[in-house]
């Protein structure tokens, strides 16, 4: 995984070479678009990432912002961090039959999906998938799934 050691989005953004940064700018104009109020934009993990910060949430397992989403610029490809969306199966179903048909195969695993252009990414469907989750029901779901842990 490429990271980056900028500590802004405006820095982790201007870092990336002109086109790379293009792609990264379109796909977070939506994400910002539809982002549930509550959610903090940062660079965390060495990528753009929308998080609920620590004055809110701050019993973390990692000790660290709960993640929501995260975008990156890897070495040959984006992607798209979804940390809670990948468990919504009606969600899932949509993303996958957007790829198919545009003809595209939908590269997903673990909540990441991988995309190479930005024209591959349905960007309608992205949209829905940021709107899905509003602060209260990611707490929900990460205290969930701590409780599944231990």
């Amino acid at each position: 995984m490429v990271s980056s050691k900028e500590t802004t989005p405006a820095a982790y953004l201007a870092s990336l070479p002109s086109e790379r940064g293009k792609v990264l700018s379109a796909v977070r104009a939506v994400i910002q678009k539809h982002l549930p109020k509550g959610y903090v934009e940062s660079v965390n993990w060495g990528m753009l990432a929308d998080e609920i910060p620590l004055s809110r949430y701050p019993d973390t397992f990692n000790k660290q912002p709960l993640m929501y989403l995260a975008l990156a610029a890897q070495k040959s490809n984006y992607t798209l961090y979804f940390t809670s969306v990948s468990s919504d199966t009606a969600l899932m179903d949509r993303l996958a039959k957007a790829y198919k048909t545009a003809g595209n195969k939908l590269d997903m695993g673990n909540g990441c999906l991988r995309f190479r252009t930005l024209e591959e990414l349905p960007l309608d469907v992205i949209a829905d998938m940021v709107d899905s989750t509003p602060v209260e029901r990611r707490i929900e779901l990460a205290e969930a799934a701590l409780k599944k842990v231990k």
